[in-house]
């Protein structure tokens, strides 16, 4: 795979339409290794929230000032494999990866304790199919989406603070709100991360470079697809 990579480098840009071939197959072998870890991550994510609510270990910790340490242990997870990654393998890299997203599923067991079951499965597929359809577009559109990445990172840093006023408020007119915009912004950013992703690829990438590449991207459409669901579940979520 990796030899692939280096070696479409070095074709020569009159072969045409025949070097195109080798670097468009390997931009699908990266893009399906991006899926395919993103897919991973999700699966464990479920995993641990699953265990996490039906074992009663979630029910427990929020008993205990363990449960702030959980909370933010995935934020600090996530920010530091986001600094750290250039200095990693790419075996570190992915069992972070995967460390990061039993821990965040750990942290949602209360989804599955404050929700019904047949509505927490209904918006997991509702977002599943959305988030396949935006990131499809993103993969295959001509229009070039880079100039909405600043905008719906604004938006994100406005729903987080928010967020955050809303805690001492307790609107629920704000509460409302911010679903619907977080909604809205995670649509627009599956999108724009998925082209920003494809566009990144290089073909002479050594191979631990593109499985870092690789590992980065399943990163940040794993959080796309998480924080899409969050929101979605505020509107389709049916409390026990």
């Amino acid at each position: 795979m990796a030899d692939n990579w280096q070696n479409n480098s070095t074709r020569a840009p009159t072969e045409g339409i025949s070097e195109a071939r080798p670097i468009d197959q390997g931009l699908r072998i990266y893009m399906t290794k991006v899926y395919n870890y993103m897919s991973l991550g999700l699966l464990l994510t479920a995993a641990a929230a699953y265990i996490g609510a039906v074992s009663g270990i979630y029910a427990q910790l929020a008993q205990t000032p363990l449960i702030y340490v959980l909370m933010f242990a995935p934020i600090g997870l996530v920010l530091w494999l986001s600094v750290r990654i250039n200095k990693m393998s790419p075996t570190g890299a992915k069992a972070m990866f995967y460390i990061y997203a039993g821990l965040m599923g750990l942290s949602l067991s209360y989804v599955l304790l404050l929700f019904t079951g047949v509505s927490v499965v209904r918006t997991f597929l509702v977002t599943a199919a959305s988030f396949g359809a935006l990131s499809l577009y993103g993969y295959t559109t001509k229009r070039d989406l880079s100039g909405m990445g600043s905008f719906l990172i604004m938006g994100l840093f406005g729903i987080i603070i928010a967020s955050i006023v809303n805690i001492f408020m307790q609107s629920s007119v704000m509460h409302l709100t911010i679903s619907v915009l977080g909604v809205l912004i995670f649509a627009g950013l599956t999108a724009y991360d998925t082209q920003d992703i494809k566009r990144i690829y290089y073909a002479g990438d050594t191979r631990d470079t593109a499985e870092k590449k690789a590992i980065m991207g399943a990163l940040r459409l794993y959080l796309d697809f998480i924080n899409m669901f969050l929101f979605l579940l505020q509107f389709m979520g049916n409390r026990d």
